[in-house]
């Protein structure tokens, strides 16, 4: 039964025979963690590492192959590792969790690499096939509605590479979908990723003293806890849920509040030589992002997660506030810790 966005709202089970699963990007924050919470789930046989360095989450579960998703031929050797295991269930996490320098590099693993993957599934085809997006390609536009929802078009700035290369790998995922109907495909597009573990672009930026924002901007910002994110992850394994879903915190906080929750300063900057300013700091490798991230301090990117919590019954235990207070808190004890060793 659909709906009228087109997802399919009958949720079903799991099959009784544990499920092999299958990880890309397994030695990434999402990867380890995920391996370790399967490692302890009976309804897991299980558990194929793919990345080029061994998770160090790996247990008796796992077994692990380096795969390089940059070479030209890996398409069939990820296609062997699929049959020979007996794959049912892929989730594809070999992206960036924060904006690099080296972009040819990260085009060929993040676009082209999930072609590769992909190609893998048409060889040697899996039960479902689950990918790891972002609320971000949605884009922050002053034209945005109050909550974006799955129907809502991935218009973030093409000028980012960090965008533009997961708007085109979830691009070639939408058109698999449809191309290959046997496979169950689920998209989590989940919100910016916030705890007391995870490190990234925003814990850096938020981890500033001085925090720099845009004058005359107050956008509101969402969060997903880092335990969420891996609830939702391990979710999406058991239930199968074809469609694309919003993974997001409750409530919504303006930045000036995130920041000072955070335990940090709002030093705005005039709008007109942010960005030149960015752009050189990161050129200089000074800043935690590029310039074309000022958008997401300038207009509003907030999701609506309803749909998730309808079809995939996913609601997240931290809300956006929780997020951050958890953010901070541990944060805190690391810069105790800091001044003590000092």
């Amino acid at each position: 039964m659909t709906d009228s966005t087109g997802h399919n709202r009958a949720v079903l089970r799991a099959p009784r025979a544990r499920r092999t699963v299958a990880i890309t990007g397994a030695d990434s924050f999402l990867g380890r963690n995920l391996i370790g919470l399967l490692e302890d789930d009976d309804r897991i046989g299980r558990i194929v590492a793919l990345d080029i360095e061994q998770p160090p989450t790996a247990g008796r579960k796992t077994r692990y192959y380096r795969v390089d998703l940059t070479q030209p031929t890996v398409d069939s050797r990820i296609a062997e590792i699929l049959g020979a295991e007996g794959v049912d269930t892929l989730l594809h996490l070999a992206f960036l969790a924060s904006p690099g320098y080296a972009s040819a590099w990260a085009h060929e693993l993040e676009s082209v690499g999930t072609m590769h993957v992909l190609n893998a599934c048409r060889e040697r085809p899996v039960h479902k096939f689950v990918l790891w997006s972002q609320t971000l390609l949605y884009g922050a536009l002053p034209t945005n509605p109050n909550f974006l929802t799955e129907k809502h078009p991935l218009r973030g700035n093409r000028e980012s590479r960090y965008l533009a290369d997961k708007i085109e790998a979830e691009a070639v995922v939408q058109r698999f979908a449809k191309q290959m109907p046997q496979t169950i495909v689920t998209i989590l597009r989940m919100a910016p990723i916030l705890g007391p573990t995870v490190r990234n672009y925003l814990s850096r930026y938020l981890g500033r003293r001085l925090v720099p924002t845009l004058l005359g901007y107050d956008p509101l910002m969402q969060f997903l806890h880092e335990v969420d994110a891996l609830a939702a992850l391990k979710l999406a394994t058991h239930r199968d849920a074809p469609g694309v879903f919003n993974i997001v915190g409750d409530g919504v906080l303006p930045l000036s509040t995130v920041i000072a929750l955070a335990g940090g300063a709002n030093v705005p900057f005039v709008p007109m030589l942010a960005k030149p300013m960015a752009s050189l700091l990161w050129a200089a490798q000074q800043l935690e992002a590029p310039a074309s991230w000022l958008d997401y301090l300038r207009w509003l990117c907030v999701a609506d997660g309803q749909l998730a919590e309808d079809v995939l019954k996913f609601r997240g235990s931290f809300s956006t506030r929780e997020a951050v207070l958890d953010y901070a808190g541990a944060q805190r004890l690391r810069d105790a810790r800091l001044l003590r060793a000092g």
